[in-house]
């Protein structure tokens, strides 16, 4: 069983973004004999890209499965463009204004109802509400992906997050009204100035990546749908912009279904290669010890904008991944495509791996 996979860039300053399009099965034979995926799409623009993409490539306009990982519009918002242009089987997405009944006691207005509040949700979260707006009018069948529902396809194996977890996290959304008591740093006042990067060295054997504090990152992005796509002994997993807390209970559920994650051969780097999603910690459970000397053991790929460099990706992160024996690539502008031997041959050039840093941000 063949397969593709393609990064798509996600902007051209310093925001960016995920826009993943990815086909296996048997590549040479008919479209029946192959799945079509696609895992967020971007901007508008990375949709119209991803759309031309698949039709360019993969020569169909057949897409089996979308997947929105989460509702934040550097992922979301390109998959509106897709299916509006390309025919879509399925539609996973979660639908935070379903949930509303569930948690209407977490809110801080007492009086607000559950309806009420489900319409609040979906007047917040416009791009995600827009996608199920449009797969109703178009008929496109919509499934919550939940760690703990059962399967719903043949091969993608769900990791998380959890419905329970989901539901936890729902009252802290950034666009949702504010919770009876808000978490521990959410009333800070932040003050947004440009930083001035402070550089320090690092060594092989000297790593000053360190764990992420609890609730470093959004909500949002702790929700975010993890996957994994067993094919033909391999295995590559997908971790949107997960931090620690969601990656736990991911790697948790792989271990409860017999899943060493450190075996998989290819891997998404969360979050765009942020220092607030993973530390040592996590990075041990996930790919493994670091080693003594570079190897290469696995891929990893990383969606950065192009001028992303120091945040996105973190030099930190980067050179701990390449510590515990991973090849990394970053799209930076350009899209990065691993393949199987054989896949129909592009005639693109070899894409070259990021280095090891000497210097990181401090």
């Amino acid at each position: 069983m063949g397969f593709e996979i393609d990064f798509l860039p996600v902007g051209d300053g310093e925001k960016g973004g995920d826009a993943i399009a990815l086909r296996y099965g048997k590549l040479d034979g008919t479209r029946s004999e192959q799945a079509v995926i696609v895992i967020d799409g971007g901007t508008k623009e990375s949709g119209e890209n991803l759309v031309n993409h698949i039709r360019k490539y993969y020569k169909t306009d057949q897409v089996n499965l979308v997947i929105s990982t989460h509702p934040d519009a550097d992922h979301s918002s390109g998959l509106t463009v897709v299916l509006e242009n390309l025919k879509v089987d399925n539609l996973w997405m979660h639908r935070p204004w379903e949930h509303a009944q569930d948690i209407k006691d977490a809110f801080k207005n007492g009086r607000i109802t559950g309806k009420g509040l489900k319409e609040s949700i979906k007047k917040s979260l416009e791009n995600a509400y827009e996608l199920e707006t449009i797969a109703k009018r178009k008929e496109i069948p919509i499934f919550e992906p939940f760690s703990d529902l059962p399967k719903k396809d043949d091969q993608l194996i769900i990791l998380g997050p959890s419905e329970e977890f989901y539901d936890d996290l729902l009252p802290n959304f950034r666009e949702t009204p504010e919770p009876k008591e808000a978490v521990a740093g959410l009333e800070k006042l932040v003050i947004l100035v440009k930083e001035v990067v402070k550089w320090i060295a690092e060594t092989w054997g000297m790593e000053t990546l360190t764990d992420p504090e609890e609730g470093e990152t959004s909500a949002e992005n702790n929700t975010s749908t993890i996957l994994l796509l067993p094919l033909n002994g391999k295995k590559f997993l997908f971790t949107s912009d997960a931090s620690t807390e969601a990656l736990n209970n991911a790697i948790d559920k792989a271990e409860s279904l017999g899943i060493d994650l450190r075996e998989v051969g290819f891997l998404q780097i969360p979050h765009h290669g942020s220092k607030h999603n993973v530390g040592p910690t996590i990075l041990n459970r996930i790919i493994g010890e670091k080693l003594n000397e570079q190897k290469h053991l696995k891929t990893a790929y990383v969606s950065a904008p192009k001028n992303g460099d120091p945040k996105h990706p973190s030099r930190k992160v980067v050179n701990a991944f390449i510590r515990r024996g991973a090849k990394v690539y970053a799209t930076k502008g350009s899209e990065k495509y691993h393949h199987s031997q054989d896949a129909p041959d592009r005639g693109w050039s070899k894409a070259e791996p990021l280095q090891f840093n000497d210097d990181v941000e401090e």
